[in-house]
């Protein structure tokens, strides 16, 4: 009856085994459940896990154990296993069947050795000068292959000294072999399931490592955005997950939910693939794929030149005095560099355009020059298309700055306004895609974008989301589309693309929203602002937190926890960093 007992806690062991090994998720526990399992189905005092090397010509120590020596390495024990790889092969290419171990993985075949002293055929000259330094005895060996479901040997389970119910060392019996054998087979599954895994973890790293890249190709400074933001992200959420009281007190991230904010924060601005890097870099008003203010100066330069042209024929015709035409020149050309000058300002986009400013433009622009040449010849495909073919022929006298209608650049098809809809998207394409018009463009109130450039820009978010949607995420990471797509969302619902508020986001999807403002803030590689010290970020971001743009009890332990010093001294340039009051940030100082 006991036998039968034994037999039965035998099976049911492997069973649980079988379900444990099933669900382990993490390496180091996997493979610890297997050696100890198996010792403990056949009491063996010591057992050595093997993994083939990605050479596969050789077995990796992964994890060792022995009881009576009180061993225990690699695993989770944090202690490296000293022992290089066991050799498959010889120098010469030989297969290695000498070491029993190497030969099992060999040959994928079980070797039951009674007495490694009393054995021939494999060589245990190691494992007897081992006994002789610690005074140990090894003595019965049960090796067995763990194969995957392919067959292939991917290690080996080696077990030493199985030991009898007084504790007595003996073989390892033909009832308990079939058992560790399937047991090996489990393991083998099971290993081969997490690699798997693993592998297309990896796979998709390296997925969003490409779209990053793609995006750093595109434009270096965005492609280092889309790594910093993702970094203070990760620094905030360590912050949370540290705290003990307070409103972060339960916040707590699985390793599921951290590798889910690994890949939020990695491809929260996928979509900026779809954005030009002119209208991205647009550093002036008339910049598109080059700065056009250098058509208008050189109109302003025919204009000069037809001025001094009217001066000499005046002096030919004879019918007025030298100095007057002179003077009427030279107050010309005067005016003419101090209205170029304007409009030079004006495209660099630094101050306010009020209005006295934008009548003054269109005062300029009533100033005329004449082109004697075909403005349609040399024109690319698109460019013909937005062209009416009715233009008059040269020599045309045109105004020195103008809105025409080809300066208007329809979307290319028809834009999908439901998919907008369907998603809650408060932002929805405007009527037009580009408008180029000179004045239109220098007439911008502040910056240099027009509201088609804006909206081309903040439409980034709308295509990650559509991009992150696209992809059949697995149940682990179905929160990724909104944990990133909510990063220009504020708090008090003013911003977007679905203008959500505070409450209606989740708090990584707020986190991202803090890391994505500092970093812009701070970023010292963008074309068109110069970097900002710590203090006049943290200003900044403080007036954002009264305007509850930003999260107040995040922004309080951004402060509190250092995450802004962490970041800084990795991240930012040394003049940038300078002497930060952190508690004249905080929101109780603030109001």
């Amino acid at each position: 009856m006991a036998s039968v007992h034994k037999k039965e806690e035998r099976y049911r062991t492997l069973i649980e085994l079988g379900i444990a090994l099933s669900a382990e998720r993490n390496h180091n526990r996997l493979m610890e459940k297997i050696l100890s399992g198996a010792k403990s189905m056949c009491n063996a005092d010591g057992g050595t896990l093997y993994l083939m090397t990605e050479a596969k010509d050789g077995l990796r120590f992964e994890i060792m154990l022995n009881d009576t020596l009180n061993i225990a390495m690699g695993g989770t024990t944090g202690k490296p296993i000293p022992f290089p790889p066991l050799r498959l092969y010889n120098d010469q290419g030989q297969p290695n069947h000498k070491n029993v171990s190497s030969s099992c993985a060999l040959t994928g075949q079980t070797v039951n050795i009674a007495d490694a002293y009393d054995v021939d055929k494999y060589d245990f000259s190691g494992t007897k000068a081992f006994d002789t330094k610690t005074g140990y005895r090894s003595k019965s060996f049960l090796t067995v292959p763990l194969k995957n479901y392919e067959g292939e040997v991917i290690g080996v389970l080696q077990l030493i000294n199985a030991r009898d119910g007084r504790n007595r060392i003996v073989e390892f019996g033909p009832d308990i072999t079939p058992l560790i054998e399937a047991l090996a087979s489990q393991a083998a599954v099971a290993l081969d399931n997490q690699r798997l895994i693993e592998a297309q973890k990896n796979l998709f790293k390296s997925f969003i490592q490409v779209i990053a890249g793609s995006i750093d190709a595109k434009s270096p400074y965005t492609g280092g955005h889309c790594h910093r933001v993702p970094a203070i992200t990760f620094m905030l959420a360590q912050a949370a997950c540290d705290q003990t009281e307070g409103p972060f007190a339960d916040f707590s991230l699985t390793e599921d939910e951290w590798y889910e904010l690994e890949v939020a924060g990695g491809l929260h601005d996928c979509g900026k693939v779809t954005t030009p890097e002119y209208i991205v870099d647009k550093a002036t008003k008339l910049e598109t794929i080059y700065n056009r203010i250098h058509e208008v100066r050189m109109r302003f330069e025919v204009a000069k030149r037809d001025a001094v042209i009217t001066y000499l024929e005046g002096l030919v015709a004879g019918e007025e005095k030298s100095e007057t035409l002179k003077a009427r020149m030279d107050a010309e050309l005067a005016a003419l560099d101090d209205d170029f000058a304007f409009v030079a300002e004006s495209n660099v986009g630094g101050e306010f355009m009020a209005p006295d400013k934008v009548e003054r433009l269109k005062a300029i622009a009533e100033r005329t020059w004449v082109r004697t040449l075909d403005d349609t010849m040399g024109l690319s495909l698109d460019e013909m298309r937005r062209r009416t073919g009715d233009e008059p022929k040269p020599p045309v006298t045109e105004k020195m700055l103008a809105d025409k209608d080809w300066h208007v650049i329809p979307h290319e098809i028809n834009v999908d306004t439901a998919r907008y809809d369907a998603e809650g998207f408060k932002m929805k394409p405007l009527e037009n895609r580009y408008n180029l018009g000179e004045l239109y463009n220098l007439a911008i109130g502040r910056g240099t974008l027009t509201a088609e450039d804006r909206f081309k820009i903040n439409d980034h978010i709308v295509q990650t989301i559509f991009m992150l949607k696209a992809l059949p995420f697995p149940k682990n990471l179905a929160r990724v589309a909104e944990w990133a797509g909510g990063h220009h969302e504020k708090m008090d619902g003013t911003g977007y693309p679905k203008g959500l508020k505070r409450e209606e986001m989740s708090l990584p999807a707020r986190m991202m929203a803090v890391a994505d403002i500092f970093e812009a803030l701070t970023a010292a590689d963008r074309p068109y602002k110069k970097p900002k010290t710590l203090s006049e970020s943290l200003k900044i971001m403080s007036f954002m937190v009264k305007d509850q743009h930003i999260d107040k009890e995040l922004w309080e332990l951004f402060l509190t926890s250092g995450v802004w010093k962490d970041y800084a001294e990795k991240y930012l340039r040394p003049e940038q960093v300078d002497s930060v009051d952190v508690s004249a940030y905080l929101p109780k100082a603030a109001e």
